[in-house]
């Protein structure tokens, strides 16, 4: 059975034939690899035989390298002991002693195997300390829960009540008077406030500090989901970074280097909450037979192990710089500024696409993706550095983009993609009708 094949009987067997969205086909070129067999630093391999150099990486969740091996050690070396207790393993307390260490706001955590978890449950708690019942999100963040409270607020709202559409509110990043209106239109109900402490952009003006002083002064829950930026921040996230102490926060992605890991973690006037302490009402915050998985945890404590002993930040960072520096180059070599730019921060640039009359283009963006995949370069418009990418794979990729650009610009003074796109474009996650 060849990837076409597979592909196919994983759409028969699973919904969307993945596990997540954005793994799905309607996310990928025609030629994008259809099934992964295995990965080892930042190349994968498919079931056709062909060699990929990642620049995904897991959906942020890599950020050393595919089955790098400090980390497998260290799992491999627990999988001898058992991996799940009727009672706390002593691993839940050594890497909860780690995190309230690492984490400015948590004084507390709690453990979970994915960020849907523990981001909705950061809004439960928010709603039991402060009894209200809405919550404001940044609508310049895409994604924080699969759960209704946000789904609920995406053009994916089939299956989700009018009642729970209702509860959640828009603010924009980098806007403090949105922010403002958002209270303002809704005083005295609001009981928690995320974002991601940045995206592409860092925060301006001490965005981050006046938003917590409007959460303080509303007495509205101030959450910092940092899935992404957790552990692609010095270590402690880019809460810690930016000097800004939240109620509570959320991590996951590369926490564990791609094992299934995610916590919350805050205050403990909040977290407590959740607690078992008699006489108090009971939150019933998280309860998850797999949440400490013990080779998970070790497995975060490996990556943290890493951290420590290496500058895994500065070195995905350095790569970041190189290729926002070098592509821009290049953009502007080929003359092509009007069309395809880079920007972001060096933790995670992003390069943008447009059409011939200079709107955003999904077509060319596929067209993009297309012609690097031929070149044996998995990319979806992220360079998402890994520890494990060397000079070696820049100058690869970076040979590559200039190839790409070149059909690119044969694209565009064409003023058609017929003849060079194959098949689809790629969609948007979230969309109405698919």
């Amino acid at each position: 059975m060849n990837g076409n094949d597979m592909e196919k009987r994983l759409k028969e067997l699973i919904p969307g034939g993945a596990h997540t969205y954005s793994k799905g086909s309607d996310q990928f070129p025609a030629n994008a690899p259809k099934v992964i067999t295995h990965g080892k630093g930042v190349y994968i391999w498919d079931v056709d035989g062909n060699k990929y150099l990642d620049w995904c990486m897991g959906l942020y969740s890599v950020v050393l390298g595919h089955a790098y091996e400090p980390v497998v050690s260290r799992v491999r070396s627990q999988l001898e002991k058992g991996t799940n207790f009727q009672r706390p393993a002593i691993e839940e307390l050594q890497l909860a002693e780690m995190l309230v260490d690492l984490v400015p706001c948590a004084d507390m955590v709690k453990f979970a195997k994915n960020g849907s978890t523990v981001t909705t449950a950061a809004f439960k708690l928010s709603r039991a300390f402060t009894g209200r019942e809405k919550i404001a999100i940044c609508s310049d963040h895409p994604f924080f829960s699969y759960d209704d409270w946000f789904i609920g607020s995406t053009p994916c709202s089939e299956g989700i009540t009018e009642y729970e559409k209702r509860l959640s509110l828009k603010f924009r990043y980098n806007d403090i008077d949105s922010v403002k209106k958002v209270f303002e239109e809704h005083k005295g109900q609001i009981a928690a406030l995320i974002m991601e402490p940045m995206k592409f952009e860092e925060p301006r003006d001490g965005f981050l500090h006046k938003v917590g002083e409007l959460c303080r002064e509303n007495g509205t829950v101030y959450i910092l989901d940092e899935m992404i930026t957790g552990f692609r921040f010095p270590l402690g996230g880019a809460q810690k970074y930016f000097n800004v102490t939240p109620d509570l926060t959320t991590f996951g992605k590369a926490v564990a280097n791609g094992f299934s890991m995610a916590f919350l973690g805050g205050k403990r006037k909040i977290m407590e909450l959740g607690g078992i302490d008699p006489g108090k009402k009971k939150v019933f915050l998280v309860s998850t037979t797999h949440g400490a998985e013990t080779h998970s945890l070790v497995a975060a404590m490996a990556t943290i192990d890493e951290f420590r002993k290496h500058d895994v930040v500065g070195h995905i960072w350095d790569v970041g710089a190189q290729m926002i520096a070098k592509v821009t180059e290049l953009i502007g070599q080929k003359g092509l500024s009007d069309y395809v730019k880079i920007t972001g921060h060096n933790y995670l640039p992003l390069m943008l696409f447009k059409d011939r009359n200079g709107a955003d283009s999904l077509d060319y963006k596929t067209l993009f993706m297309q012609e690097m995949i031929k070149r044996g370069i998995l990319f979806q418009g992220l360079f998402v550095a890994a520890y494990q990418h060397t000079r070696a794979e820049i100058d690869t990729t970076l040979q590559a983009i200039a190839e790409c650009l070149d059909v690119y610009k044969a694209a565009i003074e064409a003023g058609t993609l017929e003849g060079y796109l194959v098949g689809e474009a790629i969609k948007p996650v979230f969309r109405a009708v698919n």
